[in-house]
């Protein structure tokens, strides 16, 4: 499944400051409402809703392999969950991982998101 990134800056920073937010002991996640999720529900060739996903490291988390190693297994995580779970489309959702995520199998990443999402509504 392909995934569609949020790439603008204001979408971040809306979804920061007025998303709901729900954290876990690996990853923080921040879900907000689509406005322009029925555009892009046209654009899609397949033309069903979708979310846009973004995931934002910041250097805390590590040095460069640490940081790419926990957008890789949060994207594994999410794809997972998403293909189990059929999460809800048409939101912004943001995650944001923390230290514990470089050190924790990709199992224990996968229940705190699973854990995030099901207190979110999602």
């Amino acid at each position: 499944m392909k995934f569609y990134a949020i790439k603008q800056n204001y979408l971040y920073q809306r979804t920061f400051k007025t998303g709901a937010r729900k954290s876990s002991r690996t990853v923080t996640v921040f879900v907000l409402k689509d406005k322009y999720a029925s555009s892009l529900e046209k654009q899609n060739p397949l033309k069903k809703p979708l979310n846009r996903i973004g995931i934002s490291v910041s250097k805390k988390v590590g040095d460069a392999v640490h940081r790419n190693r926990a957008k890789r297994v949060i994207r594994e995580a999410y794809r997972q969950i998403d293909k189990s779970f059929e999460v809800k489309k048409g939101y912004l959702i943001v995650i944001v991982p923390k230290t514990e995520c470089t050190v924790r199998k990709e199992g224990d990443v996968y229940r705190d998101m699973l854990y995030c999402f099901s207190s979110l509504d999602m």
